[in-house]
């Protein structure tokens, strides 16, 4: 779970979270240096989930770095150190509750019953949702960026932007994060299009996606443009292949 400026939302989430009930479960704070305190409450919230245990078994831990380079490098960072510390599975979400927490679980059940690697919390398989508080601009530059990256990298999934997935620990390892090159939010699709690739199966279950509990985005005009040049990027890196 990347922050950057989620003080009012973080333990809320966090939470929410631990309180799932999933064997093994640990989460991982990724904070770039947020200037609100993000990273000094998700200390003392490690602290405190971590104390509560009687096993002494850590539920939670913080990722600190000392610089905001982007989404899709914190996302690096804190997969990169998930498998390090052996784990099997890891989700992707977001701090500022848009993403169901009470989700998490059948993404994990789908990916042990059904054996791929990547499941992707959907907005736009059948089932799926947006808030009703999305404007209608952001509704339909959403569904456009989503039609834009399938289109170019010739995918079937339906949601390649979606923030909010499983990814076992083989496919994040057959990827290989460090040949990564997206910062921003493409970084999401980035990474589907190469699981896919690289031959590990996807599915999607659809989730209704939630406007920000607190705080503002962090989507900015440079990520857009970054998102718009992605999709190109790849396509042609593999057709010169």
């Amino acid at each position: 779970m990347p922050t950057y400026n989620e003080a009012a939302n973080l333990p809320r989430m966090a939470e929410a979270v631990l309180q799932l009930p999933l064997d093994g479960l640990h989460l991982k704070i990724v904070d770039d240096s947020s200037p609100d305190g993000t990273g000094r409450i998700a200390d003392e919230l490690a602290e405190k989930y971590n104390a509560d245990r009687a096993d002494g078994e850590h539920r939670m831990s913080v990722l600190h770095r000392t610089a905001k380079d982007g989404l899709g490098r914190a996302y690096i960072a804190g997969m990169g150190a998930a498998l390090d510390e052996g784990a099997a599975y890891v989700v992707q979400m977001d701090a500022d509750g848009s993403h169901p927490v009470e989700v998490v679980p059948r993404l994990v059940g789908t990916a042990l019953a059904t054996g791929v690697g990547l499941v992707i919390g959907s907005r736009y398989v059948e089932g799926g949702a947006l808030d009703e508080d999305w404007g209608r601009h952001r509704v339909l530059l959403s569904r456009f960026a989503n039609q834009y990256a399938r289109t170019v990298l010739g995918t079937k999934i339906r949601d390649i932007t979606a923030g909010f997935n499983l990814w076992s620990a083989d496919t994040l390892r057959d990827i290989g994060l460090t040949t990564v090159d997206s910062a921003g939010y493409s970084f999401q699709v980035e990474l589907k299009y190469k699981a896919v690739r690289a031959g590990h199966g996807a599915v999607e279950i659809p989730i209704r996606f939630e406007e920000r509990a607190e705080g503002v985005s962090k989507m900015s005009l440079a990520t857009q443009l970054e998102s718009a040049l992605v999709p190109l990027r790849l396509r042609l890196r593999d057709r010169r292949r």
